[in-house]
């Protein structure tokens, strides 16, 4: 009978070298695939599954044994691809090119999209400053989701994963994701409407 992960991450906590190895067997190629998903470069894919088996090894504690361990396992190796992408816009923003604005989102629905949320164009530097800090306040908006928004808002505006591969990454039905991405996107433009309108009453 073979051992169950929470068998395998007592031994690992000990330190047991054999449990890690099959623990690894397990997981690891369903993790890679996981982010190769997400990452869509087959190194920066393998490069981070290998993070995330030694974060494993390092803060296995951190599993307290709430939920099933896949899914830490999963929402570590997708945390580590959506840094890893945000990473590379931000040197991008860096190199003063301006990529087209991630929160492409339009009408539909009814959802009333700020303008600067749709296109972004060649921009000047005090435009730029003000993106930057447009691009912020979103970031703390979205904090204030849900988890299970904040993962589906990440994947398919962040990393730019299609509806599917989002589906995929996160084992849930496509429907459960435009669901998701539709009430954050509602609550994220509202709370933005909101932000907008305590600054001019404030002003």
């Amino acid at each position: 009978m073979k051992p169950s992960d929470a068998n395998l991450i007592a031994r690992i906590l000990d330190r047991d070298t054999d449990a890690f190895d099959m623990l690894y067997a397990r997981y690891g190629e369903k993790i890679r695939l996981r982010l190769l998903r997400i990452v869509r470069e087959e190194s920066v894919a393998q490069d981070l599954a290998q993070e995330v088996f030694l974060r494993v090894w390092t803060r296995v504690e951190q599993w307290r044994g709430e939920g099933v361990f896949a899914g830490w396992l999963n929402r570590m190796a997708t945390n580590l691809a959506l840094n890893h992408l945000r990473s590379i816009r931000r040197r991008r923003e860096h190199s003063l090119e301006i990529p087209k604005e991630t929160y492409d989102w339009d009408d539909e629905e009814g959802i009333q999209v700020p303008g600067w949320m749709i296109d972004t164009v060649t921009l000047g530097a005090d435009e730029m400053v003000v993106l930057q800090e447009q691009h912020e306040m979103i970031q703390n908006l979205l904090e204030c989701l849900p988890e299970e928004q904040q993962e589906v808002i990440r994947l398919v505006v962040d990393a730019q994963v299609d509806i599917q591969s989002a589906a995929d990454t996160l084992g849930i039905p496509e429907g459960t994701v435009k669901s998701r991405l539709y009430y954050a996107k509602k609550r994220l433009v509202k709370e933005w409407k909101d932000m907008e309108i305590k600054e001019e009453e404030s002003g």
